[in-house]
């Protein structure tokens, strides 16, 4: 995997994570779960060893995932009260 591949990877799942929190925004739970599938495919290329990446691309990378990181945070603040509405759904 080249730095090019690596970085397309990561913006494909950011560009998924955005998604998801847009449509955990309109409380399109369906879409969201859809979207995790896809996301949690692209992230399993991550798993086959990425290489290290520097200077720009690394810095780059690195703004990729702060911004799956708020996206997940996002949703997360979104979903937790949709989840303690649901009866008998364990919490974590």
């Amino acid at each position: 995997m080249n730095t090019s591949e690596v970085l397309s990877m990561y913006e494909n799942i950011a560009g998924l994570s955005t998604q998801m929190a847009a449509a955990a925004r309109i409380g399109d739970w369906d879409g969201v779960g859809k979207l995790e599938g896809q996301c949690a495919t692209a992230a399993r290329a991550t798993a086959t060893g990425v290489p290290a990446l520097d200077g720009a691309p690394r810095l780059r990378k690195i703004d990729l995932l702060k911004q799956i990181l708020a996206n997940d945070r996002e949703i997360r603040d979104l979903a937790d009260p949709w989840m303690a509405a649901i009866p008998g759904l364990p919490r974590q």
